[in-house]
């Protein structure tokens, strides 16, 4: 009888023992998505090898990465430069891909350094990265200051951009000229977790659902100054924080337009993207998604009311594309087929997420002047 308890309490320890192994290995697995550090690449993003840079060039591992067309920022540790195209002229190795050397903002990417594309094409302020005068402002949230960089101009319609996971406010400086040319007053702002910005309580990342907040605060602060009406252009859960606040804010009536880049429409599907990209077995994929819900109380799709075509209201255009391994197109090709009337839905094959008008500045910049002109 003693050798069957025993027996059976060994079984139940370990029982227990993997239960809490599987909770915790749940919860890290949701720290891809939770604790998303700003500026940093999200798992998705490969890390590439710098193999020889000469002038005009530099040679990096092949890779799928590496062979994607289009603009990009290279960033390393201590080092960010700009690469353009594959060069299809210069000598490739099997096992390497040469890229156009655009310039090299600091740092020098050295020989078998390790570094990653980002859509950040640009570092610093709108003053010291495109010559363009801006103010230092101050937006009050429901948690605190959050900087933003206002860029002023004469129209009553306001653009406020508003970046996503692992990119910073420099990521709206991609298109910061061309709203500038059209005169837009450009509203750049931060949320909780941004550098400078407040923390959010718990310190995590709630993928929009209680950052979309301090969107709204920057609306506000908009109006106040002298804005009639808003566009709303967001990347990734920034996306995602433009589209709640446009269903959501006691000044929606204000929101004129929306302008979604790579939407976050459903936080299982990213979330599991990016637990996937850590390489978390896939039995416990399940259970990441449980953890979030545990920790930052994501439950249910509450931006399934998007889909519902008396909800949205306002003009959208979104761009994005099969090739986005974090937020699945699917989703957007599925609120531009319920809002047919409202919604554009502009397609950029062979982008990675956040990076459509990385892939294609002409034609995204082209889209964006269409949507633009009837709300100027």
């Amino acid at each position: 009888m003693r050798t069957v308890v025993r027996a059976t309490a060994a079984a139940v320890t370990a029982t227990l023992a993997a239960g809490a192994a599987s909770v915790a290995a749940g919860r890290l697995a949701s720290d891809a998505a939770l604790k998303a550090p700003p500026g940093r690449p999200l798992p998705t993003e490969p890390r590439l090898t710098v193999h020889s840079t000469a002038a005009g060039q530099i040679t990096l591992t092949r890779d799928l990465a590496s062979l994607r067309p289009g603009t990009y920022g290279l960033a390393g540790n201590g080092s960010h430069a700009v690469v353009g195209p594959v060069l299809p002229d210069a000598p490739h190795l099997p096992d390497t891909v040469v890229r156009r050397l655009e310039r090299v903002t600091h740092g020098l990417p050295h020989p078998r350094d390790k570094v990653w594309l980002t859509p950040n094409l640009y570092v610093g302020d709108p003053r010291s990265a495109l010559g363009l005068h801006h103010d230092d402002v101050e937006v009050p949230g429901e948690l605190g200051t959050l900087p933003a960089w206002l860029v002023p101009g004469v129209r009553e319609t306001w653009v406020i951009t508003v970046h996503g996971l692992g990119t910073t406010r420099e990521l709206p400086l991609n298109i910061m000229e061309f709203l500038h040319r059209r005169h837009f007053p450009v509203l750049d702002v931060t949320y909780r977790g941004d550098p400078g910005a407040p923390r959010s309580p718990d310190g995590l990342n709630h993928l929009g659902e209680t950052e979309w907040r301090d969107l709204d605060a920057a609306i506000g602060y908009a109006v106040r100054y002298g804005a009639e009406r808003v566009v709303l252009h967001g990347w990734s859960t920034g996306a995602t924080m433009a589209l709640r606040a446009a269903l959501e804010s006691d000044l929606r009536e204000r929101v004129s337009g929306l302008i979604l880049d790579s939407p976050v429409l459903d936080w299982e599907a990213t979330l599991r993207a990016l637990a996937k990209a850590r390489h978390t077995p896939r039995p416990l994929l399940p259970l990441a998604v449980r953890a979030a819900q545990g920790r930052v109380g994501l439950y249910g799709d509450r931006l399934a009311r998007a889909n519902d075509p008396a909800r949205l209201t306002v003009p959208t255009l979104i761009f994005h594309g099969p090739g986005d391994e974090v937020a699945p197109w699917r989703y957007s090709r599925r609120l531009a087929a319920r809002h047919p009337n409202l919604v554009a839905l502009h397609t950029v094959p062979n982008a990675p997420h956040s990076a459509m008008w990385n892939a294609d500045p002409d034609s995204y910049e082209e889209a964006l002047r269409r949507f633009l002109t009837p709300l100027m």
